[in-house]
């Protein structure tokens, strides 16, 4: 059981965010938020890799010093806290209630997340599988976000040894309003020690995202000799990030501890300019109770 407990730290620990009181948002930024949650999902092929016969309660808490959307520095220095209990079932059935705390936004307690999702692996060694997720959103008081409801189906492949994998998803996002990502996750594991009770690993990973966004064009035109300008909506589907996640994973009996590196490589989208590279760390606690 303890094979599988690496993998897990960052499962579903980033969940829909959003700027508030300090930073109102606009669309495009809810969108970016999302964008950030969805690359957790994909670390659930991980768990189930190498157990057969297994129900538990994963317990886990992310502590991340800087907070970004989709890379991009929204001018509030914070950090935040992201707990999250799981339930896991070998027949690849998950239930999982998750949440995220902001330092400096009003509310601090963003949403409460309730998440539904199903595990598939396929073929004699099992290295291809199947996935879908389905996620509903309880928002503070005061918070406003179009998006409610997130529904994710994706397919992922590693190699026979389970040291390098790859993955591809695709996320409905609906409510109020409606959007489409697209998220393609890479990554190779390396261990640095090995023991009867502990292990060691180092998990580089490169995750590239896409999605719909919306922006404003403007538009000048002359009517009867005066300057006009009209401002029309554009829809685009365009690269959002490509982020860099550097994470050494330590695992001790029921306990998992984390300590990575993340680095942001945003993409610009519209009329923006001036994107910088952005970084953070991110430390993360983890206890499995085997039912």
């Amino acid at each position: 059981m303890q094979k599988v407990f690496l993998t897990f730290l960052m499962f579903l620990g980033g969940l829909i965010t959003y700027a508030q009181e300090k930073s109102p948002p606009d669309k495009e930024k809810e969108v970016d938020e999302i964008i950030d949650s969805l690359l957790e999902e994909d670390i659930l092929n991980e768990l189930v890799q190498n157990t057969n016969n297994f129900k538990f309660l994963y317990v886990s808490v992310d502590y991340n010093s800087e907070t970004y959307f989709s890379g991009r520095d929204i001018g509030v220095d914070q950090y935040n806290i992201r707990p999250q209990i799981t339930f896991m079932h070998s027949n690849g059935f998950m239930l999982s209630l998750s949440g995220i705390y902001y330092n400096e936004f009003v509310p601090k307690w963003d949403h409460t997340a309730a998440t539904i999702g199903y595990n598939k692996n396929l073929g004699e060694k099992k290295l291809f599988r199947l996935y879908a997720t389905g996620s509903k959103y309880f928002y503070s008081e005061g918070v406003d976000n179009p998006f409610h409801y997130t529904l994710t189906f994706g397919a992922g492949i590693k190699n026979k040894h389970r040291t390098i994998g790859t993955q591809l998803s695709g996320t409905y996002l609906f409510g109020n309003d409606q959007s489409f990502q697209m998220t393609s996750t890479s990554y190779a594991s390396f261990k640095l020690l090995k023991t009867k009770k502990s292990s060691l690993k180092l998990r580089p990973e490169l995750s590239i995202i896409a999605g719909q966004q919306t922006f404003e064009l403007a538009q000048a035109t002359i009517v009867d000799g005066l300057l006009i300008t009209n401002y029309l909506e554009n829809d685009v589907f365009d690269l959002i990030n490509t982020q860099i996640n550097l994470p050494l994973e330590f695992s001790t009996g029921f306990f998992d501890f984390e300590l990575g590196y993340t680095i942001n490589l945003p993409s610009a989208i519209g009329t923006e300019t001036n994107l910088r590279t952005t970084s953070f760390f991110n430390l993360s606690v983890a206890y499995l109770i085997d039912l």
